[in-house]
């Protein structure tokens, strides 16, 4: 890789030094002769933005302060759960509760003391995202939902910066460099988002917890060569990596004629916000009356979870749907829920009673809001969705019920 790539870092490295503490510090960087002492200073001179500080930003966040960015940026608005902790390498038991972008700006700054961290305490969106990304040398994308990603992608392109990529589902991590000015950029590999419900999320589907740190050290791997100019990046190549069956492949990128943003007809000028559902399904924000989710003619078929309770208090008759799988059933589910897993409603409507009103549930809600929308094209007009599902009935109605 040219160092041509990088004018601004090469000439800010001609004007850093590296001070005793660095020296000590960094001296198996500096002892590497692909990497030595001008390596090192690139790294001092550049400016990396990390979008999100979850499983993927953990292992990245960890490594680029130990490796000696000289400026670390991190978006991030959430705060630390107790299900992070599984893969989420950068908190503890004590952060529980804390934002992640506190807890995160603290440890890694315990990391390595001689950077600069600089905190984004935001949603990244289309109001923020060039200003962002145009701040930064290049951005490492640890978001894990595709409005994000998408989001990540265009604000990239349309500032000519580097997209190092990563994502995990269950038991496989893929990463990427997508740079539009020097190969494919994301939307040549995926030119729109998938329909929502049809990829589950980490919530939905689980993620085996080392595989962020693979996949997220792969991601640090790569933004510390293209900044150091040294290995061949992952520019126009995807890398697939299945944690079951212990082995890397790799696929060719091709830039894309019919991109819309990086395309030679290109028709994304500015980033644009995605509406889909993603990793997280917001509950609904009242409780409905019971008529209004009975008669309503028209989406959403939707109740929050104090709605329930209270349907469930005042004896109202229903049926309460749980769409899981068996092994998410054993850890916990609502009383007096039957199960029928998503895959097997079709074979198993005769079950149902089109004129029962039936509260369907999930993990989050996305899987029972289709399977809603389906009962209600079969004629099941009294079916409605749990919004937030088990998770939120757990948090917000019975503690007794465990949250995974």
């Amino acid at each position: 890789m040219s160092l041509a790539h990088f004018e601004d870092i090469t000439a800010r490295a001609a004007r850093v030094t590296l001070d005793p503490a660095e020296t000590r510090r960094y001296g198996r960087h500096l002892t590497l002769p692909e990497f030595g002492i001008e390596g090192q200073k690139r790294l001092k001179a550049a400016r990396v933005l990390m979008v999100g500080a979850g499983g993927l930003g953990s292992p990245v966040g960890l490594y680029l302060a130990a490796a000696g960015i000289g400026t670390l940026g991190l978006v991030e608005f959430d705060q630390v759960e107790e299900s992070n902790l599984q893969r989420q390498v950068l908190f503890g038991q004590s952060d529980l509760g804390r934002p992640k972008i506190e807890a995160a700006i603290e440890r890694l700054r315990d990391v390595n003391p001689l950077i600069s961290l600089e905190a984004h305490d935001t949603r990244f969106d289309a109001g923020n995202a060039m200003e962002l990304v145009e701040s930064y040398d290049l951005v490492v994308d640890g978001s894990d939902n595709f409005p994000t990603r998408y989001l990540v992608n265009d604000a990239c392109v349309l500032a000519g910066k580097p997209n190092v990529w990563g994502a995990i589902s269950r038991f496989e991590g893929q990463v990427a460099i997508f740079w539009g000015r020097h190969g494919a950029c994301y939307r040549c590999l995926f030119a729109e988002p998938p329909p929502p419900g049809l990829v589950p999320s980490c919530a939905e589907g689980g993620v085996l917890g080392v595989l962020p740190g693979i996949v997220g050290s792969v991601q640090a791997n790569e933004a510390i060569k293209l900044i150091a100019g040294i290995g061949e990046p992952l520019i126009g190549r995807l890398l697939i990596f299945d944690a079951l069956k212990m082995r890397f492949r790799e696929l060719r990128l091709e830039k894309s004629a019919e991109c819309p943003v990086c395309g030679p007809r290109a028709t994304i000028r500015e980033p644009v916000e995605i509406s889909m559902e993603a990793c997280e399904v917001e509950p609904a924000a009242a409780a409905a009356p019971i008529d209004a989710v009975i008669d309503v003619g028209r989406p959403p078929f939707e109740i929050d979870v104090e709605q329930l309770a209270t349907w469930i208090e005042d004896g109202v008759d229903l049926r309460i749907v749980d769409v899981r799988e068996l092994h998410e059933r054993a850890i916990c589910s609502i009383d007096g829920s039957a199960l029928m897993p998503m895959r097997q409603v079709s074979e198993r409507l005769v079950e149902l009673d089109r004129q029962a009103l039936t509260v369907v549930y999930c993990h989050h809600g996305p899987r029972s809001s289709h399977v809603v929308t389906y009962l209600r094209q079969q004629g099941f007009e009294r079916a409605t969705n749990l919004g937030g599902g088990i998770d939120a009935w757990s948090l917000r109605i019975d503690p007794a019920v465990v949250r995974y």
